[in-house]
């Protein structure tokens, strides 16, 4: 028994991701969005913000209820192109398209950004 427990708790640290934006921010993110390092990053270093940046290939509606249903506030109209929702001094931002800040590239996903304010 005491090997299986052993064997768990190994397997859980190996399976565990850095913190996600639901653990940071208090905001779920979006289950089949995939974090982007390049775009956090650039984000963070270019833009000042404290946030994080995930893609998915689901479209802004299907993305957009999704955050509808967990409670935050839409903001403006949700479109094919974006959407934004808050909770409390977080912003969540949808966009497809979107540039690509380092290649200039217009992407075609979906691009959710989750950032604090600090006002």
């Amino acid at each position: 028994m005491k090997r299986t427990g052993w064997i768990f708790a190994v397997l859980l640290v190996l399976t565990a991701s850095p913190a996600s934006a639901e653990e940071k921010f208090g905001v779920p993110v979006y289950p089949s969005a995939k974090y982007d390092e390049a775009t956090s990053k650039a984000l963070k270093e270019s833009m000042g913000f404290n946030g994080a940046c995930y893609r998915t290939n689901d479209p802004i509606s299907k993305v957009a209820d999704f955050y509808r249903k967990q409670g935050l506030e839409s903001v403006g109209e949700v479109t094919r192109e974006g959407a934004l929702f808050k909770k409390g001094k977080i912003n969540v931002t949808l966009q497809s398209p979107w540039m690509n800040m380092k290649t200039g590239a217009m992407m075609k996903d979906t691009l959710i950004s989750i950032v604090q304010n600090g006002f």
